[in-house]
């Protein structure tokens, strides 16, 4: 086991520095930069551009030189002084911009992840164990409704029927007494009161794709030959089903936390654009479309890391689950 975790980290390494020369990369595809066109606006209405601000960013980033100069100011000063680089559009350092709304964006995805998990888990069970029952086929019909739907759409829906027949908005996470005001209990409460809405929408396909997944492994599990025999033997079916099949069966569960890390990371951006929710996805999202390179690849960068980081964790918790993954 030691040998299997000591590997999967070796390999981390190169793939790190791979990932961090492809976000360089793409943030380096459009022509030009944010800085530069800043200051194409500015001349071209006639304000006064201060040089030596202009200068200074110059110098500290590489800007205007060989990209290789580029890259290693952005990455030496990630990896030695915890320095992502400036936002240009927000004229503050990118890991201001970053900390500021990844605590609420990892609560609500936390959130998601385990109503995700709450509400797949024993659904699939149920489906496999009473298969073709009523319930079954009930659990079928809204996995492949929940599959079909895009959480935007049902975003949009939720937020329309909420305006014209409840008479209030569903958008953002607090009211609108408690966005700029400090953390207390109040404002908890009132987080807490947006929060299942948001989790709902994003919760929705992840737990009617799951509730398949665990199905359809489950089923696999329970023709195998050691089940019979495990019945044989005079196991009760209670103790059979969660001592062998569910615990095979939770494989692709485990496998998830890959992506889910990134999704913590970056937040489901369409959906929080809908909901005017204050997370990281929209934050991205407006980097990319203002070219604004430093934020925009300090999210990739962290994306691609959170993913890789997700993958070591999910492939040592199958190691630790499956045995038969070690070898």
């Amino acid at each position: 086991m030691l040998e299997y975790i000591s590997r999967r980290i070796f390999y981390m390494i190169p793939t790190v520095i791979a990932v961090s020369l492809v976000s360089f990369a793409i943030i380096q595809l459009p022509p030009g930069d944010y800085l530069t066109t800043v200051l194409a606006q500015l001349s071209a209405q006639g304000d006064l551009v201060e040089a030596d601000v202009i200068a200074a960013l110059g110098a500290r980033y590489g800007l205007g030189q060989p990209l290789y100069v580029q890259y290693y100011k952005w990455i030496s000063g990630i990896v030695l002084r915890g320095d992502f680089g400036f936002s240009f559009e927000w004229d503050l350092p990118v890991k201001a911009l970053l900390w500021e709304r990844l605590s609420l964006t990892l609560m609500l995805s936390l959130s998601t992840l385990l109503f995700t998990w709450v509400v797949a888990f024993p659904i699939g069970i149920y489906s496999a164990v009473r298969q073709y029952s009523i319930g079954d086929y009930i659990a079928t019909t809204i996995g492949f409704i929940g599959l079909a739907i895009p959480n935007f759409l049902l975003a949009l829906v939720l937020m329309y029927f909420s305006f014209k027949y409840l008479n209030q908005s569903v958008g953002g996470l607090f009211s609108q007494q408690y966005i700029d005001a400090p953390w207390n209990w109040a404002k908890f409460v009132d987080l807490m009161s947006h929060l299942w809405i948001p989790v709902v929408i994003l919760g929705t396909g992840g737990t009617a794709g799951l509730i398949r997944i665990m199905r359809a492994n489950l089923l696999d599990e329970l023709r195998k030959p050691y089940v019979k025999t495990a019945r044989a033997k005079g196991l009760s079916e209670t103790a059979l089903l969660l001592k062998y099949p569910v615990r095979i069966a939770l494989n692709p569960f485990v496998s998830t936390i890959g992506w889910t890390l990134p999704a913590l990371f970056s937040g489901s951006a369409i959906v929080s654009v809908v909901l005017s929710l204050p997370t990281t996805g929209p934050l991205l999202l407006r980097a990319l479309i203002a070219q604004d390179m430093y934020l925009a690849g300090s999210f990739i960068l962290m994306l691609g890391v959170m993913t890789i980081i997700g993958t070591l964790i999910s492939d040592i918790l199958l190691a630790w689950l499956d045995p038969r993954i070690r070898y």
